[in-house]
């Protein structure tokens, strides 16, 4: 039947893509690894040193996670294909819709496996730590941070990855001044980098009376997760501590104590706050988590010797240009500064659906592409 035939080539043409793919991710060369490091983890002494170990097989599950993944392609690609066949020769239309189904998922994980071979920093499969800050402009601004945050947090419930709110801080009227959560999975960092950076919003106010149209700021930071990182070193009396009592839409997530933690580093004036953990202490070692974190990635980012040469890192976020533009009115369409990339879906985008935003930046950093964000005006 024309469908099964249609569907059947427009699948098998997927099969040149899949094929590179496994030299792409270097597939031989994974399965090696994986040997080797099951053949170390066997080793008599392996858990003496535990952290080395804890490593090792986080190390060895990210690889067999990989080769699992592309193994299952090559499963669900033949297993696609033989549907396909076997409804077609018994012309049972009831089997379209699986056989489409199928090869939805085949193509969806064949782009999302050749994406993930973009992801070669040092920093790209750690958990990612996410910022937000409102702009100047009051509720306003508010409230299109707070509509960052939803984006942000769909994005990853879509992806299977766990968020944790750090912290939340609500805003005056409505939206949020400031909000931290973190993001855990593979690749988390890698993927949400691309983010970065100032967002604009252009829209008729649901706060205005008179209904004109207002540019709304807000700034997104992303940063990787660096545990017990040791290329920093925070001196004691560098640190304010404050403790207030948690706040903000966190439900159940949040204890409403008066255990909550903002550390200030006063050489440089970063700060970081934590209220999600259970007690004062808890906050207090998530807060240095995030802090060495900022302070790793605006060293290298910046190509410092040293953390003393750290100044003024305020000014890594500052309103003073955008990557992306989120247009409601007169017209429909998020468009990102750097890349050309745009959508006219403005609902869908604002609902997580942010790959494309994300692999045309992954592209284009690849190449040696990617352009500068464009400046900022109300």
């Amino acid at each position: 039947m024309l469908q099964f035939e249609e569907l059947r080539l427009k699948l098998e043409a997927l099969l040149p893509g899949i094929e590179d793919l496994a030299g792409s991710i270097g597939l031989d060369g994974l399965r090696r690894q994986a040997e080797e490091l099951d053949a170390q983890a066997s080793a008599p002494g392996f858990w003496d040193n535990m952290e080395f170990a804890q490593k090792m097989t986080q190390k060895a599950a990210g690889v067999k996670s990989k080769i699992e993944a592309y193994e299952r392609l090559q499963s669900d690609y033949a297993d696609t294909l033989t549907l396909i066949e076997l409804a077609d020769e018994a012309e049972d239309l009831s089997l379209l819709e699986e056989c489409q189904e199928g090869f939805d998922k085949v193509q969806k994980s064949m782009e999302t496996q050749r994406l993930a071979t973009l992801l070669s920093g040092e920093y790209d499969g750690k958990n990612a730590i996410l910022n937000f800050q409102a702009g100047t402009g009051g509720t306003e601004a508010q409230d299109w941070a707070q509509m960052l945050y939803r984006l942000y947090t769909r994005w990853a419930e879509r992806h299977g990855y766990q968020y944790n709110i750090l912290d939340y801080q609500d805003g005056d009227e409505a939206g949020i001044k400031s909000a931290s959560i973190e993001i855990l999975g593979e690749n988390a960092y890698g993927y949400l980098k691309s983010e970065n950076g100032v967002h604009r919003l252009v829209r008729i106010s649901p706060f205005d009376a008179s209904g004109r149209r207002q540019t709304s700021f807000a700034a997104l930071e992303v940063i990787p997760m660096l545990d017990n990182d040791t290329s920093v070193e925070i001196r004691p009396e560098d640190i304010k501590m404050d403790v207030f009592r948690s706040s903000g839409a966190g439900g159940q997530h949040i204890n409403k104590t008066s255990s909550a933690v903002r550390l200030t580093h006063i050489p440089t004036g970063i700060v970081v706050a934590c209220q999600n953990e259970r007690s004062q202490f808890q906050n207090r070692d998530k807060c240095m988590e995030m802090l060495k974190s900022k302070l790793v990635k605006i060293k290298e980012q910046e190509h410092l010797d040293k953390l003393s040469d750290i100044k003024g890192a305020q000014a890594q976020i500052a309103w003073g240009s955008q990557i992306r533009s989120y247009v409601f009115m007169p017209y429909t369409l998020a468009k990102d500064t750097r890349t050309g990339f745009e959508s006219g879906n403005i609902q869908a985008v604002m609902d997580g659906e942010i790959d494309g935003f994300i692999n045309a930046y992954l592209q284009a950093l690849a190449n040696g592409t990617l352009g500068k964000a464009s400046v900022a005006e109300e």
